[in-house]
Formats: C-alpha cells, structure tokens, sequence
C-alpha cells in the first residue's frame, strides 16, 4: 500500500479521499488555488501546495505544476477524484513517465471511452446493446442533418469527448438542429477542447441506470450494482439512489453482465461505471462509460457497505479485488441529494456568493455528509456549484425517503441561493414516492415543484419578530450597562414609552409584500398584531443562534440568521427569509437605472449573436456566456434595438455588470 499520494482535486471529493487514506494510516498531499486557500480540502490533507491562480486551467488543469508537487512532497500516486484531470489519459501517461501510480484506469481504456463513437463501436462489437445513432466521423452540417433525419426527430446531439451533461442538446425538429447543433459545439468545445458531435434516437421518458463496475490487474472483473439516476436537470444528476427502484433481478443481473463486458472489452482498471438509457419497454442501451469514480458512488457504498476508494487505492497498489462477485450483496435504499449554489425558479442558473451560514444534520448510522464547504466560505464562479451531498440510508425505500425528507429539513444554508427548497419538495413529491421516475420527471411535475412562494405564515412572523425584540432589548440592556445613569428610563429594556403605549411597529418586506406586525409590550411577554390575529409570545435567543420561542404555549426552536437587513428563519423543516424594511429608506430614489443587460453572475462572453443597431423581439438570444462549466444565453426581455455593446468575446464579466443597451421601442425588420 501507498505511504503517500497526492489528491489532484478540491471541494467535498477531495475531502471525501482524504478521510480514507487518513483511515489507512496514509499520508495525504492536497493542492489549492489561491481561490482555495482557506478550503476545508486544504485543512484536511497533511500538507498543501499552491498551484496558481484561480482559474482551472491555471490550477487544477495544470498537469506540469500537480507532478511537480508530487514530485516535491514524495507522493507515489495521484488520485484525480472526478472531473479536472480524472479522465485525461494524457496526464494518466505523464503519471507513467514520471514514476507516480495514476488512481485511475490505464490510459488506452480512457481514451476508448473518452471518445463518445469510438466507445460506441468497442460495445458493438462486445454485444453490448446500443441506441440506434450516428457516431461518424463526417461532421458536416448536411451530414448530421441527413442522419438526425433517418433516425427520426427527436434526436438528442452529444459531445463526442464529454459527459455531465455538457454539449447535449434535444432536438425535437429540423428547423432547430443548425442552431441546437452550434451551441453543443461551443460548449463541447470549452469544456472538453474537442466540438466533435454524434447524433441520437432520443428516447421518450427514459429511464437513466448506471452500473458500478471495478477491474483489478489480476483478470478480475466485478459489479457492485445499479444506481437510478433519472432525476436530473439540464442533463445533470439532482438525486440519485441504489437499488433502482422496481429492477428485477433478472434484469439486474442481465445489466451488470453486459456492464462487466464493457469493462473487459477495454482492458480496464479500477472504479469505472457504464450507464444504461432505459426505454419504458424495459430494455437497456449503453451510453457512455465514465472511467472515473461517481459522484454519486456513496448511495453503492452504503447499500454494499464497501469503501470505494479503499478499492481504487488498494486495485493500484497492486492488489487484488477485495471482493468476489458472490460475496457482494444489496442491503437495504440509499439516496444521494445535490446541495448546489444555484436558484432553481431561474432554470437553476448557479449562484455566488459568501456562505454565511451552513447547517446540516448530523451524521450517524443512517445519515453521512460529503462537503467541501464551511459556513463563511465564498462560493466562487471558478468551479463547480456544488456545496454538499447529503446520504441517508434506510431498510428499505420507503425508510430511506422518511430518513431523506428530515435530513433535507434540517439542513439550511444562508448568503447564497441554493436548491434545498426545491430538494425538499421533490423528495415529498407522491409520484417520486411512487418511484415513477425518468429523466423527464422535473419538467413533467414543473408545475407542483416551482409553485409561487406562499405567504410567510403568522408563526414565522412571529419568530421573525421575536427574534427582533430580543435583538432590540439586548442592545438597550448594553447601552444601559454602559450609562453613566442605568435607570434613566430612556435605558429600558421593558418597552416604556413617554405618554404613549407601550409597543413597537417592526416592517418586513415577504419578497416585495411588506407586512407590519406590532408589538405591545406585556408582562413577561409580547402581544402581536399579526395578518391572522393576535398572538401572545415571549423567548429567549441562545448562543447559536436559535430562538427558543413559546408561541401561544406552542413551544419550539428556530434558527434565525442575520445578515444585514435580511432575516433567515429556519423553522419546522423549512426556511424562510424576509427583510427587515425601512419604510423612510425605501422612499428613496433609487440610483443609476437604464435600458441594460445585467450578467446574472460572474463569467466570460462566448459569443455575441447581434450587432448594434440590430431590431431584436422579446425573448431572442442576444449574449452567451459561460459560468461554473454552464452556458447561459442572455435574452431580450422586450422589443427593441440593440443599442451599446458593452463586451466582447473572451472577456470576463462580473455579477450585475452591464452587458449591452438595449434600446426600447418598435423592432422593425430593417436596422434603425
């Protein structure tokens, strides 16, 4: 076994193979941009090396600067995690040349797979089935045309050298391909350096299963089994969760042969997995296979009870695989939940920012947390969104999902926009208890999972306003400590007042509804005016952060996070902000204003597809801009004329900046 490797990654994986090489006694050497110099990765690992700025590809892609570091620190092996380098055979062969075990798959076994038609005609030809498709090398526009044309629409068009969902687009008529085509093309091309398309048979409400297999260099091939991940968007994994729900064993054994012939028809090594595209008919066809370690492979390791990256270290060192075929069996449900930085009500377009607060369950037996993020960490547009996996496992599904909804309940995170809210109500979804699942199920339920927000109710008013109090009378018990007369009554935490009653009027702004809620002061508690009635409440705040609230006799405890002017109240499951309104502030007239075009978060312009003067109508594509590995295209919210143009391609933008002027005013089919 290795005395000391290097982990070529960041946020919650590198934290998660640190914790199993601490547990085999092995030394770790992590490495971080200057973005990351206060990552809990770099706090986890023995040492680490700053490797530049940062940007990625001055970084974490920099596979000359990740060997120099190996090479310093006396590291004898590199394990990449997922994404950056996992799945360059190029760096894997530099690994070779430079005497440092890769913690991967050969390279020929990447390169088979990394090349989306090249893999395709390997798993023909090892029988294993396929969807019906074009994996040419004729790129050409009539080509693909012609192709997608034969197959009959919908098609769906796929990076040739990718996966995660990147440079995929659906196809529903012809008159979409030259544009959909374009765009793939553009984002195949930054993400993976390579533009190169194939072409095919969109399936209708399919189902997306994949199959961890393992491969040690001693001829032994196995599979640990199957994970449901249809629950996505954009084409990216939101939940996942093993078994897959309704497999038969019959099929499921079916699926993990083929899946081991995958592995063995490339000569492979180590965790890989080959995903399947399910039709509802029943029968499977592979789509790509990820020579990688999953994202989601904690929902494997809970229901197997194995370590996976145990097995990849101990498969590189040398080793032989630490379990046969028979001796591997299914115990009981587990899910995985994607926390991201992102805001799904605006197409889950990732979010910034600092993470003030962060607040997840405790781990046990039936809950386990991967995070690579503390509460103060800034959440950057350099890498991926993700913040945390949240893990439960249960009996069976049914116990899992219970175990899933209370984790989801208690976890809350405050200062960046994230998908915990829409998380929440996906799990409690009947027909995701029902476990109908295809990759379609968001946009099919889009109505029950993106309602409008409801009112805050009477009892969050309440804790809100509580909260404020308690706030209010602490500050004036400081001032009055400090008075050189502590029993002026101007001092007085008991609410009096000069020839008036004694009560406080406190505004929130619920989104852009203000509610007023007064507060008269009684003995021993406060009396609330509320929407819905009075209501009697008194409290105490604790050193957490919490309130402990009595609300009508109803006692309970809250979180309540102050940050500026807005309030986060963390009750009963559920989180709710409102602001703190200033009416007098409010009135103010506001600064600036325009016809602009705001970036929605940090990024680069990749393209700019009008000119100045040009008419543009509600809705057409003016800017596309890529951030935290996604395209964005920016749309004209009205008619108008494009007026300045503010950026270019190539150049990096900030949050909010403006992007171009759009002039309103008729759009006409001539430039003005």
């Amino acid at each position: 076994m290795f005395h000391t490797i290097l982990i070529a990654n960041r946020g919650e994986i590198a934290c998660r193979i640190a914790r199993t090489a601490r547990r085999l006694g092995i030394r770790t050497v992590g490495v971080y941009s200057e973005a990351d110099a206060g990552a809990l990765h770099v706090a986890l690992c023995d040492e680490a090396h700053l490797i530049g700025p940062p940007a990625a590809r001055e970084s974490y892609l920099d596979a000359g600067r990740i060997l120099a570091v190996a090479r310093a620190s006396g590291a004898e092996a590199i394990h990449p995690g997922y994404g950056f380098l996992s799945e360059n055979a190029e760096f894997a062969e530099a690994c070779a040349a430079a005497g440092v075990v890769f913690i991967g798959p050969p390279a020929a076994a990447i390169r088979a797979m990394g090349d989306k038609s090249r893999a395709k005609a390997l798993m023909e030809r090892a029988g294993v089935p396929l969807v019906p498709g074009y994996h040419g090398e004729d790129q050409s526009p009539a080509v693909l045309a012609r192709e997608a044309a034969a197959l009959g629409y919908p098609v769906l068009l796929k990076a040739s050298a990718g996966g995660g969902g990147k440079g995929m687009r659906i196809v529903r008529d012809a008159a979409e391909l030259e544009a959909a085509a374009a765009s793939a093309r553009r984002e195949a091309r930054a993400a993976f350096g390579d533009d190169r398309l194939l072409v095919e048979r969109y399936l209708e409400r399919p189902r997306h299963i994949e199959v961890q297999v393992f491969a040690d260099t001693h001829g032994g091939v196995v599979h640990l089994f199957e994970r449901d991940c249809s629950v996505q968007r954009r084409h990216q994994k939101v939940v996942e969760e093993a078994p897959a729900p309704g497999m038969a064993p019959a099929r499921r054994r079916e699926m993990g042969a083929a899946a081991c012939a995958a592995a063995r028809a490339i000569g492979y090594v180590g965790a890989g997995t080959v995903e399947f595209i399910a039709d509802p008919a029943g029968s499977f066809h592979f789509m790509e296979m990820n020579t990688r370690l999953q994202v989601e492979h904690p929902v494997t390791e809970f229901v197997t009870g194995q370590d996976l990256v145990e097995w990849q270290l101990r498969v590189a060192a040398g080793e032989p695989l630490p379990a046969a075929q028979e001796a591997l069996e299914i115990n009981g449900h587990a899910f995985e939940a994607r926390i991201y930085a992102e805001d799904p009500a605006r197409d889950f377009l990732p979010a910034t920012g600092t993470l003030d607060h962060l607040q997840l369950p405790a781990e046990d037996a039936h809950v386990r947390l991967d995070t690579g993020v503390r509460s103060g960490d800034t959440i950057s547009p350099h890498y991926d969104p993700m913040l945390a996996k949240l893990i439960v496992w249960g009996e069976d599904r049914d116990d899992a999902l219970r175990r899933l909804r209370r984790a989801l309940g208690e976890s809350h995170a405050v200062g960046v926009t994230t998908n915990l809210g829409f998380l929440r109500d996906l799990a409690a979804h009947p027909a995701f208890a029902r476990g109908e699942l295809d990759t379609g199920f968001i946009d099919r339920h889009r109505t029950e999972l993106f309602q409008p927000s409801a009112p805050v109710p009477d009892r969050v008013l309440a804790i809100a306003a509580l909260a404020e109090l308690l706030r209010v009378e602490a500050r004036a018990g400081a001032c009055q400590a400090l008075s050189r007369d502590p029993w002026s009554p101007w001092h007085a935490v008991t609410g009096w007042r000069l020839n008036d009653d004694n009560h406080h009027t406190l505004a929130f702004l619920d989104g852009e509804h203000e509610v007023t809620v007064n507060a008269h002061f009684r003995p021993g508690h406060f009396l609330l005016e509320l929407p819905g009635g009075p209501m009697a409440v008194r409290g105490e705040a604790t050193g957490d952060g919490a309130v402990l609230a009595d609300l009508d006799g109803v006692r309970l405890r809250a979180g309540v996070v102050r940050v500026g002017e807005t309030l986060d109240i963390l009750c009963n499951g559920a989180s709710h902000r409102l602001r703190v309104h200033d009416p007098v502030a409010a009135a103010l007239p506001a600064e600036g204003g325009g016809g602009g075009l705001t970036a929605p978060m940090p990024g680069t312009i990749i393209a700019v597809l009008v000119e100045t003067g040009e008419p543009v109508r509600r809705g057409a594509p003016l800017l596309v801009m890529e951030a935290m590995k996604m395209e964005h295209t920016i749309t004209a919210e009205t008619d108008g004329v494009v007026g300045v143009i503010r950026f270019a391609v190539g150049d990096q933008v900030q949050e909010g900046a403006e992007l171009l002027v759009l002039e309103t005013g008729e759009a006409t089919d001539e430039p003005a």
